[in-house]
């Protein structure tokens, strides 16, 4: 029999982008903008993403790295408040078994360069699937990939 635990953790993420509150909430809620950074990259492959970024909307994307298992999202908006705030509910699955839960905010505030983005999650992490360190990580590169689209919207 597996044995079936939970690792609770938090972390939070702040960035500074050269970009007003309106473009990085775009970035964010678009179905096309987000692919780009969110769902696609080198090695790999979305295999379904669709995005509905408004209070009760949902996001759900199957990805691949390489040949890898399938990774799927599944996310559902619980309040959104354009140019300044996202909160939402999300599952992660790698080949069919949930391996975690997790509530998001994200809030975007102006700044002298342009916009201040605070991302902080709470996570259950299950079955020691995934965790706190890596799920950081990933957000972190993510983000990295939102500054870089950001960056070539406005050139």
């Amino acid at each position: 029999m597996t044995q079936r635990t939970v690792e609770h953790g938090n972390f939070s993420i702040e960035r500074s982008f050269d970009a007003p509150a309106s473009l990085v909430f775009q970035a964010l809620t678009d179905v096309e903008m987000k692919r780009r950074w969110f769902a696609e990259g080198d090695g790999w492959v979305t295999e379904r993403y669709v995005l509905d970024a408004r209070e009760g909307g949902r996001e759900e994307g199957t990805f691949r790295y390489q040949d890898g298992p399938p990774i799927r999202n599944e996310t559902i908006y619980l309040d959104v408040v354009e140019d300044r705030r996202l909160v939402l509910s999300y599952c992660m699955f790698i080949a069919g078994k949930r391996i975690s839960a997790s509530l998001a905010t994200v809030e975007l505030s102006p700044e002298a360069s342009g916009t201040r983005l605070i991302y902080t999650e709470q996570a259950a992490f299950l079955d020691g699937a995934d965790t706190l360190k890596t799920r950081k990580e990933g957000c972190e590169q993510l983000f990295d990939t939102l500054g870089s689209e950001l960056t070539r919207l406005a050139a």
